[in-house]
């Protein structure tokens, strides 16, 4: 029997609420039906063989009892083990065999000294704070942004902040915001300073403009002291606070190349290395895999690590890649496969014009061209027949009745990177239960669902849609990113993440991106050659204004010079010097002048 559905839901938006009429058509039961519920665009919030050089994994301890082999009758051996059990002491061998503590509350929290590569061991204090005390200090969702609570300013004021490896700068809300529940208020704040300038950012949707200046924060759930750094006050936004957020300022944790106005301005992390001495290292676990990204309330957790590696929050071996320019967290993806079908692409449109790890985005975004290839493939391979093409382009939902799971109609999604031997690689490997996201739920009746996975017309980004299912350590120190399945990728009882390898890498160190980066480098070259013909076309004309009144001055204070008005055809139509006329004999009365020679 079919019946029609009208209901009022909420229009899905990658990072918030807005209310939109969809109505439902024809609902029978086992069949699927598509949501008209126009989505918004992609939300931007705004380096395996060369492991770490110590063994993250802390030791567990087991003991073996050698057994002689004498025949000894078996009541006379009880009588004298009972005896001898009694008048003697046994000392028994014990030997280390390597293993994991899934719980935290039975770590040893004793004095760390930090190993060769500078890397704290897990779990243990960095000397400031436990890593311990760093779990689980994220909250939110893929669709909303993991955060964490910080306190600025003196007396503190607490605050959410965004955690963003896709940019550099710290800002926070500054002015009453009808999407934020408070805002912070330098004028409040005894240590703040003002830097009297102002910066201006612009996100793939959102943007803002506030005034940069200092102040210290402090981190409850962090190292354990009092840092000062570069906080900008944000007063104008668009498009970058929306509804349903529960955060009220950005933490950029990229390079600081990325930083605004310019890369003199110290990112936060850099900051706190500095300040705190602890390792250039953090590492992120977002823990939002399967969890509808509207549920109501924080039901999803996450940890920011700084300073080391928590085992704890992995599982299996951790496996790196290099970074290939330190500005965002760019890496080099040498290929994408759909269960077993490799994509007949070029390793290069991979990195079209980069791929890079970054919390701050929502999805999984590929290249058109790679975006295109995986759509098809899909729609070619999977149990998926009839599929509305709205769905792939993220202008619509699709729903199947309660309990009904459309996963297994989806293939697996595996990257493969380079690792740190350039002749090797390793492969992510994410289920469809991370690609194709719960949203909602309409009146208990049916689930709906979005693809996970955007176009992209600014490089391949790996967002949340797979960093939900991997430990992923920013190793800053060696420049490489290193990834691990997550502790809590598990979806109805179900690991949803997998990472293998080694194996063999196509190509020389970089070839997949080499064009790219070159690509890069002559757009740097070519701005800072524009910049420098701009300003020597202002300058000339300046040039040209000043030198009358400075040549005349010169002439004034001179008396061996020619009168004024018998050089006034000095300047040329060109602004050449005339030949007729020696003004090398003034140009020590006048420096000026002599600049303006030299100038032109």
């Amino acid at each position: 029997m079919m019946r029609n559905i009208t209901k009022e839901v909420i229009k899905y938006n990658p990072c918030g609420f807005a209310l939109a009429s969809v109505q439902i058509t024809r609902v029978q039961p086992r069949r699927r039906t598509l949501l008209d519920a126009h989505l918004s665009g992609e939300l931007k919030w705004g380096r395996e063989s060369d492991p770490l050089r110590f063994d993250p994994t802390l030791p567990s301890m087991g003991a073996v009892l050698h057994q002689g082999l004498y025949r000894v009758p078996l009541r006379m051996g009880l009588l004298s083990l009972c005896v001898g059990t009694a008048l003697s002491l046994y000392r028994v061998p014990l030997r280390m065999f390597a293993g994991k503590l899934k719980s935290s509350e039975q770590l040893d929290l004793g004095p760390l000294k930090p190993n060769a590569s500078g890397l704290s061991l897990a779990s243990e204090p960095a000397g400031l704070g436990s890593f311990v005390n760093m779990i689980n200090n994220l909250h939110g969702d893929s669709g909303r942004g993991y955060y964490m609570e910080m306190v600025i300013g003196t007396p503190g004021q607490t605050m959410n902040i965004l955690v963003d490896t896709g940019s550099s700068n710290f800002a926070v809300a500054a002015t009453p915001n009808r999407y934020v529940t408070t805002f912070f208020d330098p004028a409040k704040s005894s240590t703040y300073e003002s830097g009297d300038q102002t910066v201006a950012v612009r996100y793939t949707q959102g943007k803002w403009q506030g005034e940069l200046g200092t102040d210290v924060i402090t981190l409850p759930q962090g190292p354990n002291d009092t840092i000062r750094i570069n906080i900008v006050a944000i007063l104008t936004s668009d498009g970058f606070f929306l509804p349903g957020i529960n955060w009220q300022g950005i933490l950029g944790l990229a390079y600081p190349l990325l930083a605004r106005p310019d890369a003199s301005v110290e990112p936060f992390f850099n900051s706190v290395v500095q300040q705190t001495g602890i390792p250039d290292v953090f590492s992120l676990q977002m823990c939002g895999a399967g969890v509808p990204a509207r549920a109501s309330g924080d039901t999803t957790a996450g940890s920011l690590i700084m300073g080391g590696v928590e085992p704890t929050l992995y599982q299996g071996s951790v496996w790196y890649t290099p970074v290939l320019h330190e500005w965002y967290y760019q890496v080099e993806v040498l290929r994408l496969d759909l269960d077993d079908q490799k994509l007949n692409l070029d390793c290069r449109e991979y990195n079209t014009d980069k791929a890079i790890v970054d919390s701050g985005t929502t999805l999984l975004r590929l290249p058109t061209v790679v975006f295109d290839a995986v759509v098809e493939t899909i729609t070619q391979t999977a149990l998926v027949h009839d599929f509305s093409s709205g769905f792939f382009s993220g202008t619509k939902l699709a729903c199947w009745l309660k309990g009904e799971s459309p996963w297994r109609l989806f293939p697996r999604l595996s990257l493969y990177f380079r690792a740190t031997n350039s002749s090797q690689s390793f492969r992510l490997t994410i289920l469809p239960q991370l690609y194709i996201q719960p949203v909602m739920d309409m009146d208990g009746m049916l689930d709906c669902f979005r693809f996970g996975i955007s176009s992209s017309t600014s490089g391949l980004v790996i967002g949340a849609t797979v960093m939900e299912g991997f430990y992923v350590i920013f190793d800053r120190m060696h420049v490489r990113v290193g990834f691990a399945v997550s502790s809590c990728a598990e979806v109805e009882g179900v690991t949803v993440a997998e990472i293998s390898g080694p194996f063999a890498a196509e190509g020389t160190a970089s070839s997949c991106v080499g064009q790219a980066l070159l690509q890069e480098s002559l757009m740097w070259v070519l701005a800072y050659t524009l910049m420098a013909v701009c300003t020597l076309v202002l300058l000339i004309p300046l040039v040209l204004l000043l030198a009358p009144s400075v040549l005349e001055q010169c002439v004034g204070s001179d008396p061996g010079l020619p009168a004024m008005e018998e050089s006034a055809e000095v300047f040329g139509v060109h602004g050449l010097l005339d030949e007729e006329v020696d003004l090398s004999i003034n140009t020590k009365h006048c420096p000026l002048l002599h600049t303006l020679q030299l100038l032109l």
